[in-house]
């Protein structure tokens, strides 16, 4: 890899990781409205509910997971998928009791992947 590329991914991990860092800043989830974190690679999209006061993950879900990668197919890093953990997601979340959370995006722009995570979990009535 060369120096230049190398140094693009660099800052634009940092740039994430700051901008990450300003979200969770005024983002807190409680055990009444637990945060939905989203983390997203090349390959998968990764999803949580986290309830930050007693530092436990309450429901999470991945594109990595057969029966969600069973009804994808082949391709589990695109909106498809992203809208499928979504809708998971909220399933899980919603068997345990949990119908409102605080959206954390991850550091990442709400479009794309994130805007479709999120409208998938809307579409199974979590709410936020």
């Amino acid at each position: 890899m060369n120096d230049l590329r190398r140094k693009h991914i660099l800052k634009k991990r940092a740039r994430r990781r700051r901008a990450h860092l300003r979200v969770r800043k005024r983002v807190r989830g409680s055990a009444e409205r637990p945060r939905l974190c989203v983390y997203k690679s090349l390959r998968y999209i990764y999803a949580q509910i986290v309830d930050d006061l007693e530092g436990q993950t309450l429901a999470h879900a991945s594109s990595l997971e057969k029966d969600v990668r069973g009804a994808l197919g082949k391709s589990t890093g695109n909106k498809g998928a992203a809208k499928a953990v979504g809708r998971k997601i909220a399933e899980r979340a919603l068997e345990k009791g949990i119908k409102s959370v605080v959206f954390d995006r991850g550091g990442y722009v709400y479009h794309g992947k994130v805007k479709e995570l999120a409208e998938g979990a809307r579409e199974k009535g979590l709410q936020f």
